[in-house]
């Protein structure tokens, strides 16, 4: 039985700093390593870059790249990841030497849909207002939380409303970090259990916090404050366990 030949994923990358500032490096196939030692399938002239810095691989219609524990770290859009997702535009920084994801096809291509997105009447559906079965929006619901990567909020403000809308969690119109899709049931009870813990751990911390009389601040006792620092280190660990079980 005969059918379409396979079509590999590539990727496109063009150094914008480093040494080897103004390479292009295009429709490289998947999988491959980036580093500065023979045998990478991007190989930079960097020595701040680990012989074997980082993996780039497709998954289920994705781009992740892995750092393979480099020595001094792998950054996406100026944060530092183990694993992330990258789209069309991303710059992903390794020692001295910037990259920029994607072809200038593909990031045009991308900011177009991101105006689409942005034009789309989004707070309708966040506030209830849209049916997404009667086709009123012109986007895709899920393409809209991929797509608002660029917009999405690192930082959780005070003054915005945060809300779940067909099981993506959004504060105001902007999608928080989304959740896996998961099909059996007992992975979603590992992981509603997880997240369960660590609501209480948060709960039972913030619910000691003191408000001095006509004050403004609060206090939080050193046990507390202690505690607080125990979960930070939990959610490290499980990062930490999330992106090695890959090997």
């Amino acid at each position: 039985m005969s059918g379409a030949p396979f079509k590999p994923f590539s990727a496109t990358f063009q150094v914008l700093e480093g040494t080897d500032r103004g390479v292009q490096f295009p429709m490289l196939v998947l999988p491959l390593t980036i580093g500065r030692e023979e045998g990478n399938g991007l190989l930079l002239n960097d020595e701040r870059i680990s012989r074997f810095h980082a993996k780039i691989q497709a998954e289920e219609g994705e781009i992740l790249l892995t750092d393979l524990e480099s020595t001094n770290g792998t950054r996406v859009n100026g944060h530092v990841v183990s694993i992330r997702r990258l789209r069309a535009g991303d710059r992903i920084q390794m020692g001295r030497t910037v990259l920029l994801f994607g072809s200038a096809q593909e990031i045009a291509e991308r900011a177009r849909l991101l105006k689409s997105a942005g034009n789309a009447d989004l707070k309708m559906g966040l506030t209830g207002g849209l049916d997404p079965h009667q086709g009123i929006s012109t986007v895709i619901h899920a393409e809209v939380v991929k797509l608002h990567t660029f917009d999405n909020p690192e930082d959780l403000t005070v003054d915005t409303p945060i809300r779940e809308w067909m099981g993506q969690i959004f504060q105001g119109e902007k999608p928080l970090p989304s959740l896996p899709e998961i099909n059996k049931a007992s992975d979603v009870a590992r992981l509603a259990e997880l997240f369960d813990f660590l609501h209480r751990q948060l709960s039972h911390t913030l619910g000691a916090t003191s408000t001095p009389k006509d004050g403004d601040e609060l206090h939080l006792p050193f046990e507390s404050w202690q505690r607080l620092q125990m979960i930070q280190l939990a959610l490290a660990k499980y990062l930490r366990a999330v992106t090695r079980r890959d090997g």
